[in-house]
Order: C-alpha cells, then structure tokens, then sequence
C-alpha cells in the first residue's frame, strides 16, 4: 500500500520504517528541512536500537523515502498516518495544533478519498475532530482510524513488528478493514473499536502501568519501615497470574515523553467531563515524592551535602534511550545541586542532551571516573554498562564508600562484604 506518515519523531520515523519493512511504499514527511536532509543520508535524529538498520535497508531498497513536500506525499498516498508531537499544554491537556495543521493540510490536498491515521497521543474525540478539520478543505471523502501507538523507547522496533496487540477505532467499517489489512502480517490480536475506546485505551493503559509502578513504590517504602525487602514482595506478588511481574521493580520513579504527560491528560480530560481520577491523581503525586528519595537517604547519612560529592550514574529516563524528558535524573541532580553538592555524572548514551537541560555539573567517561573522590554514588538508570561493575576499584577511589541502588540491581550482601554501605529502594 502507499502509505504518507508525517512526523520523523520516536513514533512517525518507526512507524514509516517498520510499515515499509512489510512491504508497503512509505513517504516520511517532516517540516524540518535538516531532519530530512540527514534522513536521506542515513542519519538518524534519535538513538533507538535497531531503528538505523531497519530505515537504511527499507530507504536502499526504495520502500521508504524522506520529504517536505506534503502536497505531493498526500497526493500519492490512500492512507496518511499523523505521527506529530501533542506537546503537554500549560493546563495538563495535549495540545494538538500540531495534529489539527496535518488534518487541513490533508484536506486542502487531497486529490481523492482519504483513510487518515491518528497515531499520536490524542484525547478521546479527536478523530472526530480531525475528521471534521479535514473534510472543511475537500469534497473528497475522509475516514479516520485511531491507531494508538504501545511502542517503549529502547524497544520501539521490537514492539511494532511484535506487538501485544493492535487497536483500530473507527466509525468506518470499510477504513477500519483497511488498517487492518496493514497489519495482518503481524502475528497479534487485532481489536477494532470505536475511535473513543481506541484512544481511551492508550491513556487507561499507560495510566495503569504508572499507578502499578506507584504502587510498588509505596509498599517499597512501607518495606523499609517493617523490615521487608520489596525484591521479594515483588517477585511474590508476580507469581500471582492476576498480578503479573512486570512493572513491579520499586525504584526512584518513572519518566520520560509518556507515562506523566498521558497521566496529567486523562485527569485534564476526566475533569472536563466533571469525573475526577483520584487513584491516578495519587500515583502521580506518589511519583513525585519518589523521585527525591535517594537524596532523603543522602541526608541522612551526612551532617550536610555542601560540598560533597555525588556520583551519578545514568541520566537517561530508562535504558537504550537517550531521551531525558521527565527523567529521575534531573530531580534528583537538582535537588542535590540545592543542597550544594558536587555532582559528576556518566551515561553511555545521554549526556549530549543532559548538556542541554543540566548545568552546574560535571561529566565523566567511566563509572571508575566518575567515583574518584566520590562521597557516594547514586545510580539512577539500569543500564546494562552499569550492571557487572568492579566495586573493589571503584571503592578504592571513593572517599567514602556509600552506594544508593536507585533500581536495586546490586547484590547488597555482596557490597556490604566489600565494604559499602548499601541503600537501596524499599530494602
């Protein structure tokens, strides 16, 4: 099929590529003139594993192009996905400009019926919305699909050709069969709904995972209190079926583009129809909270953080990202720096773009570097670099030696028999 994505973000760029790689003709468009330019010469603008291979190889073999020229995208195209940004407005709602100058521009462009796509994060009637923007500009006939995106930064190649599954919302039977049709060669469930479950369903799932995780936060703290050690709560609590394992490692909070806008969302858009969100009100607040408590352990340990210094290690939301928005990093380095702390900080991937919301810190190559003289070391970001470290160097550099496990990955037996003082989270 010939397909038109427009946006070459996290979203729009795997989407284009991934889609060419079943075999259809994919024009990525983009207002960023220097974005598709790089595009074409095979730079990629995000660091996402497996993605560089996958855009190179479907672009050498001509299903996947690059382009500013939406006009003509559109006029070659049966079916238009819209992959803009929906940037978190000042009142906790997404703002969909973005999204609505795609909808007019399809319909001040097309040459015949259109199937458009929404693929970004939208509030519940949006398609409506972009249905009616659109078809202000044509006397062709527009369908739109919501089509929610359930992709994880560092995993987003792997989640779009292997999916849980894929939600179509349609008033359109004959568009929804359509999108279908894309994905059929996906070995998934394909679940059609109406356009509002569809995107009710991507805000009450990412909200539900936030709350999970706020949840073991909670009991990981009231752990600490009893005398529990939430590595084994958890795993027994994952046992049970119903539960499930995932998204119950406590740790010092969750980040990045969507767990805390599409949070802050729904209870903009629970509230506008005069339905409050109490329990997802709570995760968020509990979020917040969560994030200050390796400098809380911090505090305790020292009369005063003027002064001393602090190894970070990792500053990304998560691993195999380089992506900062809302990252645990930057309350916590910030929080550290109020209390007139030294902060040195390494990451393997992120440290270009923490150069750009961080200041008032230093950077290192290594983690060895980084613990020289250290007074503690904080590690915020699991990455896979920071798994297996040699705690017998890194303790011979340290001034004193003093770990907080902000994910509990260390083996605290271990670095107690070396010498550390370990803190982790709800152990």
């Amino acid at each position: 099929m010939k397909i038109a994505v427009f946006g070459t973000g996290y979203v729009g760029l795997v989407a284009g590529a991934c889609l060419a790689d079943l075999g259809n003709e994919v024009i990525c468009v983009d207002v960023d003139e220097k974005k598709i330019s790089d595009l074409k010469k095979g730079k990629i603008p995000i660091y996402e594993p497996g993605l560089e291979a996958i855009v190179k190889k479907n672009f050498e073999e001509k299903r996947l192009t690059f382009t500013i020229n939406a006009k003509e995208s559109i006029e070659n195209s049966k079916i238009i996905f819209i992959a803009v940004g929906t940037p978190q407005s000042e009142s906790g709602e997404a703002d969909l400009k973005y999204v609505f100058q795609v909808a007019e521009t399809i319909g001040k462009n097309a040459n015949e019926s259109k199937v458009i796509v929404d693929k970004s994060t939208v509030p519940i009637g949006t398609a409506k919305k972009v249905k009616e923007k659109a078809s202000e500009f044509t006397q062709h006939k527009i369908e739109v699909v919501s089509n929610p995106e359930f992709l994880r930064e560092g995993s987003a190649v792997k989640d779009f050709l292997e999916p849980d599954r894929v939600v179509i919302g349609s008033d359109s039977k004959e568009a929804a069969e359509l999108i279908e049709s894309l994905y059929k060669p996906l070995d998934c469930e394909i679940l059609i709904t109406s356009s509002e479950s569809a995107e009710m369903i991507k805000y009450a799932s990412n909200a539900f995972l936030a709350t999970k995780i706020s949840f073991i936060n909670e009991i990981a703290n009231l752990c600490e209190k009893v005398g529990a050690d939430v590595k084994e709560v958890s795993k027994g609590m994952g046992l049970d079926n119903r539960i499930g394992k995932h998204f119950l490692d406590a740790g010092s909070g969750y980040g990045g583009s969507c767990f805390p806008k599409d949070v802050q969302a729904l209870q903009k858009i629970a509230h506008n129809v005069g339905c409050e969100l109490s329990i997802i009100r709570e995760a968020e607040n509990v979020n917040k909270k969560q994030k200050t408590i390796p400098v809380e352990k911090l505090k305790k340990e020292f009369d005063s953080l003027e002064g001393k210094k602090i190894a970070v290690l990792g500053l990304a939301f998560k691993p195999n990202t380089d992506d900062m928005r809302e990252a645990s990093s930057i309350e916590i380095i910030n929080y550290l720096l109020r209390e007139k702390a030294k902060v040195i900080a390494v990451d393997p991937i992120a440290q270009e773009t923490a150069k750009k919301i961080l200041s008032g810190i230093e950077y290192a190559k290594n983690p060895y570097d980084a613990a020289k003289g250290a007074d503690a070391l904080i590690l915020i970001t699991e990455w896979n670099e920071f798994l297996e470290l040699d705690f017998e160097k890194i303790g011979r550099e340290m001034n004193s030696k003093i770990i907080i496990d902000g994910r509990n990955i260390y083996n605290k037996e271990n670095l107690k028999k070396l010498g550390f003082k370990y803190l982790g989270i709800g152990r």
